[in-house]
């Protein structure tokens, strides 16, 4: 390292995970300190106050930009470094952390994260592919780094992201129970590379990355490395047969049932009556969306 320290942008979610690791912010920061980084850290009491924070600290044109925090989080990177000179590291204090499985850190010990990431920085960072997102007009652009779920696991999370209680992944199984109830097939517009069909489904979602929810393997073959996106479609079944067939989603061996149809493509048309997208676990907009994978997007470090 020079004798003039690297400058660090450390963006903080205080209530990452609800609020189940504090000290996961001032572990970081302190952790970069002693290995001779200059930090900026960011706090702020919500992610649009943040936002604005991390725009202005990224004017400066930062060495690196650390998130501590979950997917809320790493969306929140993605959206601000994608195709610029900025790469990012992550440090998982989230309740999701789908982005770190993906990149391979180990996932619930938060002190093996940090020192991981510290490791890490001394490295050129990883080119990854982003998904991007596009309104039909093209006025809105959004990026995601894992996935974008459409149908009844976004009307979940839309549950979910409401709920105070309880804490951690159980949150998300809790709402979705709650909204089995009223578990109904959807009628989706649907174009994959220039092939368009209709498709009744319980719900499509586009992959960048493996995993979504905290883990749950949904496209278990999809890659952040490959320049494609995998489109996951679960095709109409009974209450109790998506019952049976949602714990198998955890071991991702749930891709061998007939109700459940994965293709690959580079861009995704998606339209749906009343759907509303979610990436990163994060609320985008109403359906019609087009997706595209963009390769090398982003800079990583893993």
């Amino acid at each position: 390292m020079s004798s003039t320290p690297r400058h660090i942008v450390v963006a903080i979610n205080p209530s990452a995970a609800f609020g189940k690791n504090p000290a996961a912010g001032e572990q970081t920061v302190s952790a970069l300190e002693a290995a001779g980084y200059r930090v900026t850290a960011l706090r702020a009491e919500n992610y649009d106050l943040l936002r604005g924070q991390l725009n202005r600290a990224l004017t400066l044109t930062p060495d690196a930009l650390v998130v501590v925090g979950g997917d809320g989080m790493v969306s929140l990177a993605v959206n601000m470094v994608a195709q610029t000179s900025v790469p990012f590291a992550v440090v998982p204090a989230g309740t999701g952390n789908d982005l770190a499985r993906g990149i391979g850190l180990p996932v619930g010990d938060l002190s093996s994260c940090i020192s991981k990431m510290v490791e890490s920085l001394s490295r050129e960072p990883e080119r990854l592919d982003l998904g991007r997102i596009t309104s039909v007009d093209g006025s809105e652009v959004r990026w995601f780094a894992s996935i974008l779920s459409a149908g009844f696991d976004a009307i979940v999370n839309e549950r979910a992201n409401a709920m105070h209680w309880p804490k951690g992944k159980s949150r998300y199984t809790l709402a979705l129970l709650l909204e089995l109830f009223a578990l109904k097939p959807v009628r989706y517009s649907l174009t994959v590379d220039g092939v368009h069909r209709e498709e009744s489904a319980m719900l499509i979602s586009v992959a960048n990355n493996s995993t979504m929810g905290g883990g749950m393997k949904v496209t278990p073959e999809a890659s952040m490395r490959d320049g494609m996106l995998d489109v996951f479609v679960l095709r109409p079944l009974s209450r109790l047969r998506f019952l049976r067939l949602f714990p198998r989603v955890f071991a991702g061996t749930h891709v061998t049932e007939p109700e459940v149809v994965i293709e690959r493509g580079s861009t995704v048309v998606l339209d749906a009556p009343g759907i509303v997208a979610y990436a990163d676990g994060e609320r985008v907009w109403a359906l019609p969306a087009h997706v595209d994978v963009v390769p090398a997007a982003v800079r990583v470090f893993v």
